[in-house]
């Protein structure tokens, strides 16, 4: 039997205590997306998010309704991008952030993350490419966020990259700068990085 006292607490928790679900986060693994072609790789990352995450939206609104508790951020997570993308160069990681943008905003989401490197052990040509890229990424797009794994405590720190993201995240900065440089909200600089992170704007889909 359904108790009104029981209703009501509920009713309260959502309307008066901002009870929700922070987040429903699909994570999407790119490695099938990859081409040494940029175009195909643009195209073949852009259908394979917009494939799989078609439903994410209706299904977290259809469960709003039933259930009654609003799903703040519908998001995404694939895998990091400087893996996917390998030796293509700055402008072409900017393109490919574009492309995220643009699955993001077909589909619904409010943020999609995984424009990132893991360089805990040394950095290899595109993922310092993508690091060079990430300032400009993240101030031409809205959804897309940037994550970049400096240490690991079997590796240790990687010193060049701390240098070098101190400096990304300044430049982050001033290129956002209209907009309360809100780029950096968007960037995680990480040590430990699990193999599959769905919190923004960390996330990213693991290898595995």
């Amino acid at each position: 039997m359904i108790n009104t006292k029981d209703i009501l607490e509920t009713i309260n928790m959502i309307k008066q205590e901002n009870l929700d679900i922070r987040t429903v986060t699909m994570g999407i693994s790119l490695f099938d997306c990859i081409s040494d072609d940029q175009k195909r790789l643009e195209a073949k990352i852009y259908d394979k998010i917009t494939r799989c995450a078609e439903k994410l939206v209706p299904t977290a609104e259809e469960l709003e309704h039933t259930y009654g508790i609003p799903i703040i951020n519908k998001r995404v997570s694939v895998t990091p991008i400087s893996l996917v993308g390998s030796n293509i160069g700055i402008d072409g990681y900017v393109r490919l952030a574009g492309v995220l943008e643009r699955a993001a905003n077909e589909v619904g989401i409010n943020f999609i993350g995984g424009f990132g490197a893991l360089v805990q052990k040394g950095m290899t040509k595109g993922a310092a490419n993508l690091i060079e890229a990430i300032p400009e990424a993240l101030a031409t797009t809205t959804k897309v966020c940037s994550s970049v794994n400096v240490a690991s405590t079997k590796a240790g720190i990687n010193m060049d990259a701390v240098k070098r993201m101190g400096e990304i995240i300044k430049d982050t900065a001033i290129l956002t700068k209209d907009n309360d440089s809100i780029g950096c909200a968007k960037l995680v600089v990480f040590a430990n990085i699990p193999e599959d992170n769905p919190f923004m704007a960390g996330a990213m889909h693991g290898m595995g």
